[in-house]
């Protein structure tokens, strides 16, 4: 097999784990339909904020709807605040208030009398803004280290060289998820990093099981099983990496005003 095809293999599997991660993060915005004088309308209602207010918009919703907004503090017991839509000859929009770093908005609309989402409302995270030239750069290593690790699991499984390759996602990876990685977190939230052994975000957690497994199969590399522990490695990332994108990360605590790891 040409290794061009390994190539256009390893980038298909790399771009189907990139997108469920992505669709299936905690920031990623919730889709919702509304029920409208019997047609359904698409929505999206955000999951994360930068640090100024943010604009939630019913695109598509017509201009007879009358929505309203209804959102609290998260975690709180707070009651919810009620806010009416606002049109603007084009969308109907709403404004959720700034909260502090990792401070996080629970919320839902109402329309027509009717919730949305009536089962489990959205919640939004504020953050401070990142630099595209840190957070692209990051993206990126982070998506390559994926892309080389899945062609040199193709390159061991069918018994081709694959040493360069490790080594090259292994230095991928410490680049995009040790050195940007924190640089992201720091802007982001204040701390360089959240996760073991200093907090629970899965994202740090989840970068730093899989680099262990990749440290293990080059300190492997001259045993005669490597390639399993290479295969393993791989595989790994590919398990873990499908955990949701920022999960379980800062928050900020309403009570003691302080940010929680």
């Amino acid at each position: 097999m040409k290794k061009s095809v390994y190539w256009i293999l390893a980038i298909i599997i790399t771009l189907a784990l990139s997108v469920y991660q992505r669709m299936t993060g905690p920031t990623y915005p919730k889709k919702i339909n509304v029920e409208l004088n019997g047609q359904n309308y698409k929505v999206k209602l955000p999951r994360s904020g930068v640090q100024h207010d943010e604009i939630v918009t019913l695109e598509g919703v017509p201009s007879d709807a009358k929505p309203q907004i209804h959102y609290r503090r998260y975690p709180t017991s707070d009651d919810y605040t009620t806010a009416d839509f606002e049109w603007t000859d084009i969308v109907w929009q709403a404004t959720l208030p700034v909260q502090p770093v990792g401070g996080k908005l629970q919320y839902y609309i109402t329309v027509d009398g009717k919730d949305y989402p009536a089962d489990e409302p959205p919640i939004m995270r504020f953050r401070n803004d990142v630099p595209a030239s840190i957070l692209v750069p990051h993206i990126l290593l982070m998506f390559a280290a994926m892309l080389f690790a899945v062609y040199t699991f193709l390159l061991v499984i069918t018994r081709k060289a694959y040493k360069k390759w490790l080594w090259i996602t292994v230095g991928t990876l410490f680049v995009g998820g040790f050195i940007l990685g924190p640089l992201v977190q720091h802007t982001a939230f204040g701390p360089w990093w959240a996760g073991f052994p200093y907090g629970t975000d899965l994202t740090d957690n989840k970068t730093l099981i899989s680099f262990l497994f990749f440290l293990a199969a080059l300190a492997t590399l001259k045993w005669k099983y490597n390639k399993w522990v290479v295969c393993l490695a791989v595989l790994m990332m590919i398990t873990v990496f499908t955990i949701p994108h920022s999960a379980y990360g800062s928050e900020y605590d309403y009570t003691t005003q302080q940010l929680k790891r």
